[in-house]
C-alpha cells in the first residue's frame, strides 16, 4: 500500500471511532497520563493503521486513543516515531496527514527536553514559542511543487500560545515559555555544544517536535507544543544523563503535565 492510500485508509478508521477529533495530541516522553483524561476511550494500536510507524522506545506505547475531553472531540497519539531511530525526518508523515485527513485542525506536540535555563530546573513545564533546527533535516525533501516551501514565521500559533498561558495562568500551573532546539540524537549533547545552543537563544534542547511541526503546517494544522524539562543539560549539573534518568524525572512531573492539557484542550 502505497502513503496515500495508507493515509486514507487510517482516516477512515478513525472517523470510524466516532466524531472526527478537532484536536489532536501527540504525548511525548512524561506526558501519557494525559491519556487517562479521555472520556469514553477508544484504543487503536499502530500496526492497525497502515500510516502509522511501529515504535521502539521505552515509554512510548504506540496506541491511538480517540474519545473527548471536557466534551471535545480529540485524539491522543500515545508515542512517536524519532529521526534518530533511523534517520528518517519524515517518520510521522503518515500519521500527522491521516489526522489532517481525518478533519483535525489542532496539533498540541509534547516532549520531554533538557533545560538550558537556570530559572527553568527539572520538572519545570515550557510552551515552545519557536525552534531552531539544529539538525536542518525536513520532512518534506520529497515533496513535489511549491507547498513544500512553507513559511515558518509563526510555526507554533501565536493565538493558540496566548490562550495557553492564560489557561495555565487561571490553573495555577508555572509555564515558562522559550525556543526549543532539535537535534538528532540519540546521544546526548556534549558540554560544548550545550554551550553553543546558549548562545544561539535555546532555552531547550531535545530530539523531537520539530520534524513534526514541519509536517503540520504543512499539511495546513495550527501547532502548539509543550516542553517538560526532565533534567539540566550536560554540563549543567552533575547528573548523569540517560534515557532512563529522564522517565523517571517525568514521572515526577507528570501530574502538572496533564492538568496542564486539560486546561488548554478546553481554553484553544
Amino acid at each position: 500500500m502505497n502513503l496515500q492510500k495508507a493515509i486514507e485508509a487510517s482516516a477512515a478508521r478513525i472517523r470510524a471511532g466516532g466524531p472526527a477529533p478537532e484536536l489532536a495530541v501527540v504525548l511525548g516522553s512524561g506526558w501519557d497520563r494525559a491519556a487517562e483524561l479521555v472520556e469514553a476511550p477508544e484504543d487503536i494500536p499502530y500496526p492497525e493503521l497502515p500510516a502509522f510507524p511501529a515504535l521502539n522506545v521505552d515509554g512510548h506505547a504506540g496506541m491511538l486513543r480517540l474519545g473527548r475531553i471536557g466534551g471535545r472531540p480529540v485524539a491522543l497519539l500515545r508515542g512517536r516515531k524519532h529521526a534518530y531511530e533511523s534517520g528518517d525526518a519524515a517518520a510521522m508523515k503518515g500519521p500527522i496527514r491521516s489526522l489532517a485527513a481525518a478533519g483535525c485542525r489542532i496539533l498540541v506536540l509534547t516532549n520531554a527536553a533538557g533545560s538550558l535555563d537556570a530559572n527553568m530546573g527539572p520538572g519545570s513545564l515550557m510552551l515552545i514559542a519557536d525552534h531552531l533546527n539544529m539538525a536542518q533535516r525536513t520532512p518534506l525533501h520529497d515533496e513535489p511543487g511549491s507547498d513544500r516551501f512553507v513559511d515558518m514565521s509563526d510555526a507554533y500559533d501565536p493565538a493558540l500560545r496566548a490562550q495557553a498561558r492564560a489557561a495555565a495562568a487561571q490553573a495555577g500551573i508555572v509555564l515558562h515559555e522559550g525556543v526549543y532546539a532539535w537535534v538528532l540524537g540519540p546521544q546526548f549533547e556534549t558540554p560544548a555544544e550545550i554551550r553553543m545552543l546558549r548562545l544561539l537563544g535555546a532555552q531547550a534542547v531535545g530530539m523531537s517536535t520539530v520534524p513534526e511541526t514541519i509536517l503540520a503546517r504543512h499539511a495546513g494544522l495550527k501547532v502548539l507544543a509543550f516542553s517538560m524539562l526532565t533534567n539540566m543539560a550536560a554540563g549543567l549539573s552533575d547528573e548523569a544523563l540517560s534515557h532512563a534518568h529522564t522517565l523517571r524525572s517525568a514521572r515526577a512531573a507528570d501530574e502538572d503535565a496533564s492538568r496542564l492539557l486539560a486546561a488548554v484542550i478546553a481554553a484553544v
